[in-house]
């Protein structure tokens, strides 16, 4: 597997950063989608742009999500082919499952990932944002999930963190190991 970090200074540039990638990439994760899927700020915002009205069509016709799973839709007018759109849990202090909710939208995202035969998937920071989830507990919580899955899985064999703020680029430096 290959693990690559990208910093991005904006969500807008979340996009340029992941079509920068040598495999696309052919598939995002989109973190910031609510449970009906209206077009919000931040990376989902970026995403619903880029991708065009159709996506957002495409989206009302799933009926919403739960948080902490996952669905998938087309990439419409993106570079992806694809969007796995993963519903993030809102920070309210950590007692209302938030931990278990936010590791399911990792762990659902990549199960789908392989069930598709994936070969690369790029994730911003599930509910980083204005979800308000405090940052290195969240990057403690993905890189646990995605070693975790990928220990027992071959696909996908890249796996991008695109970092929309600085502070969750050092918070991934520090974790994750030199290269």
């Amino acid at each position: 597997m290959t693990a690559n970090l990208l910093c991005c200074c904006s969500a807008n540039h979340f996009l340029e950063f992941a079509n920068c990638l040598g495999v696309g990439p052919q598939h995002l994760a989109d973190g910031g989608t609510e449970e009906r899927f209206p077009r919000g700020g931040g990376v989902d915002g970026a995403i619903h742009r880029a991708a065009g009205p159709a996506l957002l069509q495409e989206c009302r016709r799933l009926g919403g999500c739960p948080t902490g799973e996952v669905r998938l839709t087309r990439g419409h007018d993106l570079p992806a082919r694809w969007v796995i759109h993963a519903v993030g849990p809102i920070w309210r202090g950590g007692g209302e499952n938030e931990d278990t909710l936010l590791a399911s939208c990792y762990r659902n995202a990549l199960v789908l990932a392989t069930e598709r035969g994936f070969a690369s998937l790029a994730f911003p920071a599930i509910s980083c944002g204005v979800y308000g989830f405090p940052i290195p507990r969240a990057c403690r919580i993905a890189l646990r999930e995605i070693h975790g899955f990928l220990a027992d899985h071959d696909v996908p064999r890249e796996i991008s963190l695109v970092c929309f703020d600085p502070t969750v680029h050092h918070e991934y430096t520090t974790l994750l190991p030199a290269r």
